[in-house]
C-alpha cells in the first residue's frame, strides 16, 4: 500500500486528510512538527509527503531543504496559506514538487497526489514510441538506435508526453508538471520546446508522433 506522510500541526486538517486518503486506499502516517516530520520521512521512507509551510520546532521550508540534502527523492507537496509568487518560487527551489493553497479542495489535492505518484513510479522505466526510445534512468534519447542530445527541459517534456501517451496534456498541466510552476505563466514557451524536440528528432510528417490539440495542448500518439 502506498504510504503518505502528513506533516501538519493542525489536528483538524490531519484528521481530514487521514480519513480521505485512507478511503482512497492510501496508508497514512503523520507528524505534528517539522523536526518529527523530518525524522519520520527519513525513517519511514513514504511515497509522498504533504508538508505544512508554517510548522513548530522546524519550519516546513527547512524540512524540505534538509530532506533533499539527505537524498530524499519522494514527491513533496506544500500545504500552505502562503501564495505569493516569491514564496511559491522559494518553495519550489527548496525542492518541493508542488504547492497547494489552504483552504484546498480534497479532490484537487487527490488528483495532484495521483499525478506525482504516477510520474514517480514510471521514472525508472524505459519508454518508447515509434522509432524513438527513451531511457529515463540513463537520461538518453535514441532514434533508430542513434543517441540524440537533449537539454534537461526538452528531455523532461518529451518523457512526460510519452509517459502520458494517448492522453491529451493541456498546457496548464504541462507547465505545472514539467516546469513545476503553479501560477500564471506564458504557456507559449511549450511551443518553443516542442519545435526544438521535433527538430532534434528530425520528425518527418509521417513519423511525427507529437500532435497539437488546438486550444488545449499536445498528445503523443503512435503513428
Amino acid at each position: 500500500m502506498t504510504k503518505i506522510l502528513i506533516v501538519e500541526d493542525e489536528s483538524g486538517i490531519v484528521n481530514f486528510l487521514e480519513q480521505g486518503l485512507r478511503e482512497e486506499n492510501y496508508e497514512t502516517i503523520s507528524a505534528t512538527n517539522g523536526a518529527k516530520g523530518l525524522e519520520m520521512a527519513l525513517e519511514e521512507n513514504p511515497s509522498l509527503v504533504l508538508l505544512d509551510w508554517m510548522m513548530p520546532v522546524m519550519h516546513g521550508l527547512e524540512v524540505c531543504i534538509k530532506l533533499r540534502e539527505k537524498g530524499f527523492e519522494a514527491p513533496i507537496i506544500f500545504l500552505t496559506a502562503k501564495d505569493t509568487v516569491p514564496e511559491t518560487i522559494e518553495g519550489l527551489r527548496a525542492g518541493a514538487n508542488d504547492y497547494i493553497k489552504k483552504p484546498f479542495s480534497f479532490d484537487e489535492l487527490l488528483e495532484r497526489i495521483r499525478i506525482h505518484l504516477r510520474y514517480t513510479n514510471s521514472e525508472n522505466n524505459d519508454l518508447a514510441i515509434g522509432n524513438v526510445q527513451i531511457s529515463v534512468s540513463a537520461h538518453k534519447v535514441l532514434k533508430d538506435g542513434v543517441e540524440i542530445s537533449f537539454t534537461q527541459r526538452e528531455f523532461d517534456l518529451l518523457a512526460y508526453l510519452v509517459k502520458n501517451k494517448g492522453i491529451v496534456c493541456n498546457r496548464k498541466q504541462i507547465i505545472e508538471d514539467v516546469w513545476d510552476i503553479h501560477f500564471d505563466y506564458d504557456t507559449g514557451v511549450i511551443d518553443v520546446f516542442i519545435n526544438a524536440i521535433r527538430k532534434k528528432l528530425d520528425l518527418k510528417k509521417d513519423e511525427d508522433f507529437i500532435k497539437t490539440v488546438r486550444g488545449i495542448g499536445y498528445i503523443a500518439e503512435e503513428i
